[in-house]
Formats: C-alpha cells, structure tokens, sequence
C-alpha cells in the first residue's frame, strides 16, 4: 500500500450532486464511490495527502480515514453486481451467473457500475422499450450502452463532455464483445447523433435540455429525485419507474 493512503469523502445535498461529481472527476480520475446518506449523497476517493488537499480546496469540509491494510479488498467490496431487466450487471473480479445475458464493468475513472438506482431504473425501462439504434448521452462507464447492446440495440452511439468517460466507454465495450460509437460531445451545446432511442441518466435540468435537442422519437431519462419529472410540450410520459427515492421515464415524442 501506498503510504499516507486514506479514504477522503465530502457530503453534498442531492440536489448538487451533479456539480460535486463534475467537480470530482478533475481532481479524482481514477474513480470515486456514491452512496446514498437520506438528503445528501457522499462521494468518496482514496488518495494521498495532496490529493486530500486538493479536494479541501474544492469542497471545504471533508472527512478523511486512513486506509488499513487490505483497503485494496474493502474497495472491491463496495462494487455489488445487480440484475436488471433480466441483465447480470458487475465487476471483473466477480464470477458471473449462468443463464442470465452478462455484462461486465469496470468501474474504472469513470461514473457508473449499474448498481446505483438510477441506472437500474434505466436499464428496466431499456428492457421494456422496442430496441434500434441508440443514443447513450453522458455515457459514463458506458454501462447503459452496453446492456442496450446486451438487450438487442443497434447501433449505439455514446456521448459524454469528459474524454475519460469517452475512453472507459470504449474498454468496457471491448471488454465485453461489444461494438459501439464513443466520442467526445458536450450534450448541452454540440450535435447530438439521430437514434430511435435516447437514454440519458444525468441531471434534471440537463435531461431537459437533451429533450429540447434530441430527435429520437423515444427517451429513457433518469438522474434526479421521486417526485421530480423532465417537461418538454412536444413530449408525453408513458412509463414511470421508482426506486430507493430516484426516478426513471419514458417519453415518447407526440
């Protein structure tokens, strides 16, 4: 182990989630934990002193726990796998099931394991939604590109602001066998590639602005609170998911 190694967390309200999490990956691009804390979501790396520092100067107030040996283990152990619309989703280092489609992801630098709610959610509406060409924007680790591989979708094309996203996208693809389109694109401002669907699991307020500029007849949509849902007028909801205080849509285009 590396030494003065320890766990750094900073506690945000859910609502400024998406802000500390894009704040996160500048400071921390080898990756970072989420866990849910009731309000608040805590957001978790393991670095060194000046790592610790650098996320003080960002943060202000974070918690700091010095690592004890096997720490290497504990982090593996936070990655849980989970199935999804009748999708096996987890890490390398797990054996993984028979008899059930299998996708394999490396959490990498990059956000997004399958196992946080919001994925899940997308993932169960993926399942239920006639597969085609997809559009995947803010990609992540690329877990929602490759389960609507998995699931029948073809071709998928996958986007997101941060190159490494970009990169872990296209190894996790590798990976597991899958052939898809990564690049580079700011959702908000660049051109968005024409698909039959759209899944988007970013904030709210950006989930809205994709609905605005996207051209796909269907959307899949989810990164923000039960109770919170994206409007646009030329957009009608017909499909709801909850789960553990997130939600998920489905939008087809009127």
């Amino acid at each position: 182990m590396a030494p003065h190694q320890r766990r750094v967390a900073v506690r945000v309200p859910q609502v400024e989630r998406e802000n500390a999490i894009a704040t996160l990956i500048d400071l921390a691009p080898q990756g970072f934990e989420e866990s849910d804390q009731g309000g608040d979501v805590e957001l978790a790396v393991y670095t060194d002193s000046v790592g610790e520092s650098r996320l003080r100067m960002a943060f202000g107030a974070v918690r700091s726990t010095p690592l004890e040996p096997g720490w290497e283990d504990a982090w593996r152990a936070f990655h849980r796998p989970v199935t999804a619309g009748g999708v096996w989703v987890g890490p390398p280092w797990l054996d993984t099931p028979a008899g059930l489609p299998v996708v394999v992801i490396d959490p990498g630098r990059a956000f997004g394991t399958g196992a946080h709610p919001t994925t899940r959610l997308c993932v169960e509406l993926l399942a239920d939604t006639e597969s085609g060409s997809l559009l995947d924007v803010g990609c992540g680790s690329g877990v929602l590109s490759v389960v609507a591989a998995r699931l029948g979708f073809s071709p998928i094309t996958a986007v997101d602001v941060d190159p490494v996203a970009v990169e872990v996208t296209r190894a996790n693809a590798l990976l597991n066998g899958v052939r898809l389109t990564a690049r580079v694109v700011d959702a908000t401002a660049g051109e968005l590639p024409v698909a039959d669907v759209a899944v988007a699991n970013v904030s709210l307020e950006i989930v809205e602005n994709i609905l605005v500029r996207t051209a796909a007849p269907v959307a899949v949509t989810s990164g923000y609170l039960e109770g919170e849902c994206p409007a646009h007028d030329v957009w009608r909801c017909n499909a709801t998911r909850i789960l553990d205080g997130w939600a998920a849509h489905r939008f087809a285009r009127l």
